[in-house]
C-alpha cells in the first residue's frame, strides 16, 4: 500500500447515486468520496454494480437517481468542462487495429482538442510503448493494448484517472507493469486514481482508501490501513510449549478459535484483545517468541460480502 490517504479536497463525490434497469437496481443510494492524491480502490463481487457506477461517473450511463460531482461541480450540468480533467479506461481498450499506436492516440487527441503537440509522445513514453509507436495495433499483445489504453486515458494530463479492471487478461508480468505505472502516476504526478479491480492483492498493495459495494449498495468505505486493522482478526503465535499455550488460549472467553498449525498457533479473536492474550500467556509461564496479527484484504472482503442477498 502507498500509505495513509491525504486529507486533500474532494475530487469525486457521488450522492445517493442509483441506476435501475426495469425493476432491478444495479446501483442504489451510493455515496462515495474520493480526495485529491488518493489511490481509491473500488471493490465488489461480480455483478455488484462496479462497472455501472464507473459508467455513471464517466457519463456513459445516465443515473436513475442521485448525482455525480467532479471537482465540486455537478456532472450533469458541467459535463464537458469537468470531464476534460478526467481520463478513463473501462475494462478493455478498443483501437483501430490497422493504424499505428501513434495514429490512434493522435485521433483521440484531436477529438479532445487543445492538447500540446508532444502529448502523444509523452504518454507513449510513460507507458513504455515509445519504441513501438509506429507499429500497427493489430501486432500488439493484449498487455500492450491495455498499456495503450492507459496511454489514451493519460492524454491531457488528467487530474483524475478512472480505471475499470485495467489488468484484465494480463499475465503476471503485465499486471506488474500496470501496477508499477499506477504507483508512478500517484507518487510522481500526484494524480488521483479511481481503481476498480477484482484482484484483491492489487488493491491491498496500491490503494490508500477503498470502498466495497455489494448488490449495488455501499458496504464500507475508509482508509485501507484502518479498515484492515479493525474488528476480528487472525494472529499467528510462535510460543513454547505449544500445548500449554493452547490450554491457556482455549480458556480465554474472547478467543474464537485456537488451532495448532505445524510450529505455530493460529488464533482468531477481536484485535483489541491481542495485548490480553500476550499477558495471559506470559502470566502462565509460556514463552512468547512472536505474535503477528494477520488480516488480508481477502479475509476482510469475504467477511463483508459472503452470504448477502440481492436487493430489489
Amino acid at each position: 500500500m502507498t500509505g495513509e490517504p491525504p486529507s486533500g479536497d474532494i475530487v469525486l463525490q457521488t450522492v445517493g447515486l442509483g441506476k435501475r434497469y426495469g425493476q432491478r437496481w444495479a446501483v442504489r443510494g451510493l455515496n462515495l468520496t474520493v480526495r485529491r492524491g488518493e489511490v481509491f480502490g473500488f471493490l465488489g463481487p461480480n455483478g455488484a454494480g462496479k462497472s455501472t457506477t464507473i459508467r455513471m461517473i464517466l457519463s456513459l450511463v445516465r443515473p436513475s437517481r442521485g448525482s455525480v460531482e467532479l471537482f465540486g461541480s455537478p456532472l450533469l450540468h458541467r459535463r464537458k468542462e469537468v470531464l476534460s480533467r478526467v481520463g478513463g479506461l473501462v475494462e478493455r481498450a478498443d483501437f483501430y487495429l490497422y493504424l499505428s499506436a501513434r495514429r490512434n492516440l493522435k485521433l483521440i487527441a484531436d477529438l479532445r482538442g487543445g492538447l500540446q503537440p508532444d502529448a502523444v509522445d509523452e504518454v507513449l513514453e510513460t507507458v513504455g510503448l515509445a519504441s513501438r509507436a509506429e507499429d500497427k495495433v493489430k501486432s500488439y499483445s493484449h498487455g500492450m493494448k491495455q498499456r495503450l489504453g492507459l496511454a489514451a486515458a493519460l492524454l491531457g494530463s488528467p487530474e483524475l484517472v478512472v480505471l475499470d479492471e485495467p489488468t484484465t487478461g494480463l499475465d503476471p508480468q503485465g499486471i506488474k507493469e500496470v501496477r508499477d505505472l499506477i504507483t508512478r502516476l500517484a507518487r510522481e504526478r500526484q494524480m488521483t486514481v479511481f481503481l476498480s479491480s477484482h484482484l484483491l492483492a492489487e488493491i491491498e498493495q496500491l490503494a490508500t482508501t477503498m470502498a466495497i459495494i455489494n448488490n449495488g449498495t455501499l458496504v464500507v468505505e475508509g482508509a485501507v490501513a484502518e479498515l484492515l486493522g479493525a474488528g476480528t482478526g487472525i494472529v499467528r503465535l510462535s510460543v513454547s510449549p505449544l500445548e500449554g499455550a493452547l490450554d491457556v488460549l482455549r480458556r480465554l472467553p474472547f478467543v474464537q478459535e485456537a488451532v495448532k498449525e505445524k510450529a505455530y498457533i493460529r488464533l482468531q479473536l477481536p484485535r483489541e484483545r491481542i495485548a490480553e492474550v500476550n499477558a495471559a500467556l506470559v502470566g502462565a509461564g509460556i514463552a512468547v517468541e512472536a505474535l503477528v496479527p494477520q488480516r488480508s484484504l481477502e479475509d476482510y472482503f469475504l467477511s463483508l460480502t459472503e452470504g448477502t442477498t440481492e436487493i430489489r
